[in-house]
């Protein structure tokens, strides 16, 4: 089944984790073998190759750099001008792969319906273009809101104000606090130039304050459910209803400690946690129980953002996997209309109405 994700660190893994994306998971788990500079070497679950072997043909794909001040306890950069720097390099990344026809950007309804026309002529996808929409997580590194427009020019069509910890627009993900004057003035932009709110990772106060000031258009590309795991980082049946209410998506996301309550950072084991993509269907049910339809989730993985199969559910080796998803929500009573909804209607659905 043709299938989206709204959620994929492309950039991050090329230009940080220094990956080729063009070649297959197993040559890049063989390249890092015996590498130890980060947590998930030797583990990664996505490729260009995966992702057509998939039918995964059009990807919300992020540009990323966070600020930091002197004494944060997190990575990042130690000016918003640096942050800036390297979101444009990841672009840079993005537009070379865009040259040698490994990806195309897709930013307006001209561009998606063109897109899918392609990825849906039942033509092997061996040599196909994955399609993938350009959005910002964290928007720390805009140096001020004229940067706003600048990245609506390339191609910038959805923004998360925050990402972990404190930031300059908005509070993320083990912050508290509410997003004040410069995010107040960055949501106005955003509604100006028509460019989604990702809701995600926003801490609560944050969130609301958003909610407050915000009249466009809202998904959350890669969240769970607060009920199941009681995580900050995870919404709250209020915020999802809130979501519903605005007519938003909520992709469901696979990194294991958001999926399988009680997970010990570099202890458990998707296995030991009995976290497979059983626990996936289990959050986007939820959130389909309070919506009363299957109208509001999708798929947002966050496959390899910063973490591998030693954080992922157990039954699935590479992204390709995503496609066991249909025969588990079918398991669970789903229609072929609601499998077709959550692997990719929705997200086209919110798209063509906000794109139009």
């Amino acid at each position: 089944m043709f299938t989206i994700d709204a959620h994929l660190d492309l950039s991050m893994n090329a230009m940080e984790w220094n990956r080729d994306l063009r070649l297959s998971v197993s040559e890049i788990r063989t390249k890092e073998k015996g590498m130890t500079d980060k947590p998930d070497r030797a583990n990664g679950t996505v490729s260009f190759p995966e992702l057509r072997k998939g039918n995964i043909g059009l990807v919300v794909a992020t540009q990323i750099a966070r600020y930091v001040e002197t004494d944060s306890p997190l990575v990042g950069w130690n000016s918003p001008e640096q942050a800036w720097a390297q979101t444009q390099a990841q672009l840079a990344w993005y537009k070379a792969m865009e040259e040698c026809g490994e990806l195309t950007q897709i930013h307006d309804i001209e561009t998606l319906e063109k897109h899918l026309v392609i990825w849906n002529n039942e033509s092997p996808n061996e040599h196909k273009a994955i399609g993938y929409i350009l959005s910002l997580e964290g928007a720390d590194s805009l140096i001020d809101i004229r940067y706003v427009e600048r990245a609506y020019q390339y191609g910038l069509r959805a923004i998360g104000p925050a990402h972990y910890g404190k930031g300059r627009y908005a509070q993320g993900t083990d912050a508290t606090g509410g997003m004040g004057q410069k995010g107040i003035e960055l949501l106005k932009e955003m509604e100006r130039l028509n460019i989604i709110l990702d809701t995600t990772h926003l801490c609560d106060d944050s969130f609301w304050e958003a909610m407050d000031n915000f009249s466009g258009a809202v998904w959350a590309s890669h969240n769970l459910c607060r009920s199941l795991v009681n995580h900050n980082r995870q919404f709250s049946d209020e915020q999802l209803k809130e979501l519903i209410a605005r007519d938003a998506v909520i992709g469901g996301a696979l990194d294991a400690w958001m999926m399988a309550p009680n997970w010990q950072r570099g202890v458990s084991t998707p296995k030991m946690m009995n976290c497979n993509l059983e626990v996936l269907i289990d959050h986007l049910d939820h959130i389909c129980q309070l919506a009363g339809n299957s109208l509001h989730i999708g798929i947002g993985s966050d496959l390899d953002g910063a973490f591998g199969t030693e954080q992922s559910p157990y039954d699935l080796d590479t992204i390709q996997d995503l496609q066991i998803i249909p025969s588990l929500l079918a398991k669970r009573g789903y229609s072929p209309q609601d499998i077709e909804n959550i692997m990719h209607g929705n997200w086209l659905r919110f798209l063509r109405k906000n794109w139009c």
